[in-house]
């Protein structure tokens, strides 16, 4: 832990280099102090300073094209555009997520690797819930086979479909 060097009392949490005339000094200051020496402008929150940091570079024009922001389209509920979320990391209100579904969808996908929420699956009863989540992709599976016309695949995943549901007791109406 460092002490600040104006205080001496307080954590320090910046680390500020100044370059004045070929002279370099440097400070570690608290929050206040750096306030006070007008170092910083805006309120600081040691919580959410890198995130607002980070913020603050992608959203002043250094890598937003001025012609994407004409024209946006905005959220019929809460009024928020895809800049907004893009500036504060949030959406405003559910219908955000109707409005701007096509644009959170490659984003979940980069940050989660699937833009489809299958949750946690419990220890307990976790192995019947599993089952069933197969049961749900073989039976999406056998409908592109159908579509397809091949019947020959689509009865072997059928039969597959029974035997997991005798395997969790389901009589194959139920689900």
């Amino acid at each position: 832990m460092m002490l600040c060097d104006e205080c001496k009392s307080r954590t320090a949490c910046m680390h500020i280099i100044k370059i004045v005339n070929n002279q370099k000094t440097e400070k570690n200051l608290c929050a206040e102090c750096a306030k006070a020496a007008g170092e910083i402008s805006l309120s600081f929150d040691t919580q959410s300073y890198v995130h607002d940091f980070l913020k603050g570079i992608f959203n002043h024009g250094l890598f937003v094209d001025p012609q994407m922001l004409r024209g946006q389209e905005s959220c019929s509920e809460c009024g928020m555009t895809y800049t907004d979320f893009n500036r504060k990391g949030k959406v405003g209100c559910s219908a955000c997520y109707t409005v701007f579904g096509g644009q959170f969808e490659p984003l979940l996908k980069r940050i989660h690797g699937s833009s489809s929420h299958t949750g946690k699956i419990p220890k307990r009863n976790g192995g019947t819930l599993k089952i069933r989540q197969q049961i749900k992709k073989i039976r999406q599976q056998l409908e592109q086979y159908v579509i397809n016309e091949e019947y020959e695949k689509a009865v072997l995943l059928r039969d597959e479909i029974k035997n997991l549901e005798k395997e969790i007791g389901l009589s194959g109406k139920e689900e």
